[in-house]
Order: structure tokens, then C-alpha cells, then sequence
């Protein structure tokens, strides 16, 4: 499987691509680098939405992430969140229906973050959780640079 790195405000992330389609966003630098068309399109996408996310709108490439029915579900609304703006998980269930709990089990297991913006789901009474490297700390930075307003902790 095709894997490209690249350099970002979060420290190295690395892209995976399979049959054409972006499968999985990384914390790391990826063993093995491999420049298809698909990568460095998605790495250079990536390099300028760090730079200004509004500029940027949804991540325009295929992407495929693995997950069960209902994640893809979830996964699928998660990119309709517009920068900038954020959501309850209770919000989200309502939508995608099932529990604040299964909606923030199917957001955690997010193989894309950032692409599908699973940083823009917040908890009722504060952020929620993140699972990227840096947890909490690369949501707070992710909303930050989006210009989304931040909830207080409760």
C-alpha cells in the first residue's frame, strides 16, 4: 500500500492510498514513501490547508476509510460539519442516529482524521476526547486554527 509523509504543525503525519482512494491518516512518518499522483496531491491539499482552513473547503479526493456500516455512517456526516463550526456527539446521534456513546465510539475510530473532521465533536459539557498524538491538545490546536469557537470545560 502507497504511503506518503509529510511535515505538518502536528508533527509528521503520513497518508495511505489504496485502489486510488485515500484509507488512512497517520501520527508518524511512514516507513516506506511512495509519490503517486493521489499523495502528493493529498499531501499538497494537506500543506495549504494548514495554512488557511477556510480557503481549503472539504477534503476533495476519494477517500475510503474501514469501518462498519454505521462508522461509515457517522464518517459521512462528520464531513458535512463545515470549518469552523462544531458539534455535540448528542447533535451528531440525532442525525446519524444511535447514542452520544456510539457516535463518540465510531468518531474515535476516525482512520482519517482532519480529512474527516472528527475534531469538530465536541462533548456536552466541553471538548471530548481527540485521538490524535497530542489528544486534547491537537483538537484545542485544530478548532484554534479553524477560527471554531472553544467550549469552557465543565
Amino acid at each position: 500500500m502507497p504511503q506518503l509523509s509529510l511535515h505538518s504543525p502536528l508533527g509528521p503525519l503520513t497518508l495511505s492510498e489504496e485502489d486510488g482512494k485515500i484509507i488512512s491518516l497517520d501520527w508518524g512518518w511512514g516507513r516506506d514513501q511512495t509519490e503517486t499522483p493521489l499523495l502528493c496531491k493529498a499531501r499538497d491539499w494537506l500543506d495549504q490547508w494548514f495554512d488557511d482552513p477556510a480557503l481549503m473547503g472539504a477534503f476533495p479526493f476519494p477517500l475510503e476509510p474501514y469501518g462498519t456500516a454505521y462508522q461509515q455512517k457517522v464518517w459521512a456526516f462528520l464531513q458535512t460539519i463545515p470549518v469552523g463550526t462544531t458539534i455535540t456527539y448528542g447533535e451528531l446521534a440525532q442525525k446519524a442516529g444511535g447514542s452520544p456513546q456510539s457516535i463518540g465510539q465510531a468518531v474515535g475510530r476516525n482512520p482519517i482524521p482532519i480529512l474527516i473532521p472528527c475534531h469538530r465533536v465536541l462533548a456536552r459539557n466541553g471538548l471530548g476526547g481527540y485521538s490524535g498524538d497530542g489528544g486534547v491538545n491537537d483538537k484545542v490546536w485544530l478548532l484554534e486554527l479553524e477560527g471554531a469557537p472553544l467550549p469552557t470545560q465543565a
